[in-house]
């Protein structure tokens, strides 16, 4: 077809007195049947070659062969080539040789023809667009498909990333918020014993007593727990609840201890609210009564000497 549309404006050869097998291949390949299928054939071969070996045959006969027929299909051909292709293409394996000339294309015929194969490469050509745009649809439709599929896990990704911030962050300000809790309860602590321990101070250079159990203004239950402890031993109470001051200073520390244990015993806790304390060098002390425990008496019980069910000692070393 490129040959052919190369070679449109060339004269057409007068191949009137030329035989079969002087023909040029040029000649042979414009001189062709009106048939699409032997126009495709020269489009494909370009020059195509003579019939020698159909024509070459018969010889001593008294008619020459002109052209080969198809004996399946009655389309007949000026040469072996085009009948090579027509075989080719149909499927067709029967072929005799036949007297029929096969005339050349006059101009009219061959611009048709031209014609012709301009439609039919045209319409081949906008099939092969229609069906690269049909595929181009359908390669777009999956890439924005995977886009979106994309897109749409990065978003859940990042929401999940926003709820893990959001938590993280509010975390932070509840452990903020307790952080800032324990040190104003802190601060609250240490200005009630540095209160508390010039209040002390103070009534021990006035020589007055000074309760130890608690705030200044003790509750009921205060007052109540500290009273047993003046008047000797107490009733049966199983347990004891002290509440030890320490001589350097800070919030006092609770314990719970049963009645029959030693005083030894709260000597021996005193002294291990740190390294730094022998529990041999612990002195005991009460504020209220003004009483300061001997080391004799460090064998009795919490109930033998009155500190049952609770009381308050000043622990010094």
């Amino acid at each position: 077809m490129d040959h052919i549309l190369e070679h449109e404006s060339d004269p057409v050869p007068d191949l009137g007195g030329v035989t079969e097998s002087s023909k040029p291949s040029g000649g042979a390949a414009m001189d062709v049947d009106e048939d699409d299928e032997d126009a495709e054939a020269l489009a494909r071969l370009g020059i195509v070659k003579g019939a020698d070996a159909a024509s070459g045959s018969s010889g001593g006969a008294d008619l020459e062969a002109k052209s080969i027929k198809c004996s399946q299909c009655g389309k007949v051909f000026k040469n072996t080539a085009l009948a090579n292709y027509h075989a080719e293409k149909s499927g067709h394996d029967q072929f005799e040789e036949s007297t029929e000339e096969i005339k050349p294309l006059t101009e009219e015929e061959r611009k048709q023809k031209l014609e012709e194969l301009r439609a039919k490469l045209a319409e081949k050509r906008a099939h092969k667009a229609e069906e690269e745009a049909k595929e181009y649809k359908a390669n777009e439709n999956i890439r924005r498909k995977q886009g979106k599929d994309l897109n749409q896990l990065r978003e859940e990704i990042q929401a999940k990333e926003a709820i893990k911030a959001a938590e993280a962050k509010k975390r932070e300000k509840v452990e903020e918020a307790k952080a800032k809790a324990a040190v104003k309860a802190q601060i609250e602590a240490d200005k009630k014993a540095r209160a508390e321990k010039a209040a002390r101070e103070k009534a021990l250079r006035e020589g007055k007593p000074f309760p130890d159990a608690g705030p200044s203004n003790p509750t009921p239950a205060q007052a109540a727990a500290a009273k047993p402890s003046q008047s000797g031993p107490s009733k049966d109470y199983p347990e004891t609840r002290l509440q030890i001051r320490l001589a350097s200073g800070g919030a006092p520390i609770t314990t719970t201890l049963p009645s029959d244990s030693p005083l030894r015993h709260v000597a021996e806790f005193v002294a291990s609210q740190s390294p730094d304390i022998d529990v041999d060098s612990v002195s005991l002390s009460q504020a209220f009564p003004r009483k300061t425990f001997s080391a004799a008496e460090s064998s009795k019980t919490l109930k033998e000497l009155g500190l049952t069910p609770s009381a308050a000692l000043i622990a010094s070393w």
